[in-house]
C-alpha cells in the first residue's frame, strides 16, 4: 500500500510520463513544458505545453469495507483509504492547430501507457509505493456538473482540455490493531437462583 504521499506521487508520476515521452523533433523543435496546475494558474498559464489538474478527489466506496492487513513487520494495520483522483489535462499553445495537435499527441502517450509503475510513481518520492504496485490511469467522461465549475476556474482561458481518473489509490494506514483469535468454545456456567429470605 502506497503511503499519504500518494496523491501528489501520481500527480507527479504522469507528468513525468509525458515529460519523457516528448520529442521536440516532433513538434517543430519547440521546447515544451509539462506541469502540475493549481487554479490561478490557469489564468497566466504556460506558452507551450501540456498542464494536468488535479480538481477532484473521492473515496472509492466500493473497497472501503476492508479487513485490517498485516505489514511486513508482522503488525496488523488499518485498512487503506481508496481513493479516486480526477484531472484535466489541457494544451497550451500560440495556436489553435498546435494546441490540438498537442492534445491529441498527450492523449495518446496516456492510452499507450495506461498502468503507471511503482519506479515512474517515485521518481519523485521514492518509497511512496511499494515496488509491485501500479495506479491505473484511464480517460474520464466529463459530464456537465464537473464542466462548470471547471470552466467558472479557467475563465477567460477556456481551453481544449480532457479528462482522466486514477482509480484505488490505496492510502496505507500507520495505525495498528490488535487481532484476537476465532472464539473455539464457549462455556456457560450454571448458577443457583437467588431465593428470596
Amino acid at each position: 500500500m502506497a503511503t499519504t504521499r500518494a496523491i501528489a506521487a501520481t500527480t507527479n508520476g504522469i507528468v513525468r510520463l509525458l515529460e519523457l515521452a516528448y520529442e521536440e523533433s516532433d513538434f517543430g523543435n519547440l521546447p515544451a513544458d509539462f506541469e502540475s496546475y493549481q487554479a490561478p494558474q490557469f489564468q497566466k498559464p504556460m506558452k507551450f505545453g501540456l498542464s494536468l489538474f488535479l480538481y477532484r478527489v473521492a473515496v472509492n466506496t466500493a473497497a472501503r469495507n476492508s479487513r485490517p492487513h498485516p505489514r511486513e513487520s508482522g503488525d496488523a494495520v488499518l485498512p487503506p483509504l481508496p481513493v479516486d483522483l480526477y484531472y484535466l489535462l489541457t494544451a497550451w499553445a500560440e495556436n489553435a492547430l498546435d494546441q490540438q495537435e498537442l492534445l491529441g499527441w498527450g492523449m495518446r502517450v496516456l492510452q499507450d501507457t495506461p498502468v503507471l509503475p511503482a519506479a515512474l510513481l517515485n521518481s519523485a518520492s521514492p518509497g511512496t509505493f511499494g515496488p509491485a504496485e501500479t495506479v491505473e490511469l484511464s480517460a474520464d467522461q466529463l459530464v456537465h456538473q464537473d464542466m462548470a465549475p471547471l470552466w467558472e476556474i479557467m475563465k477567460p482561458n477556456q481551453q481544449p482540455s480532457v479528462g482522466y481518473v486514477a482509480r484505488m489509490v490505496a492510502l496505507e494506514s500507520t495505525v495498528t490493531v490488535s487481532e484476537y483469535p476465532a472464539v473455539q468454545t464457549r462455556v456457560f456456567e450454571a448458577r443457583k437462583p437467588l431465593v428470596a429470605v
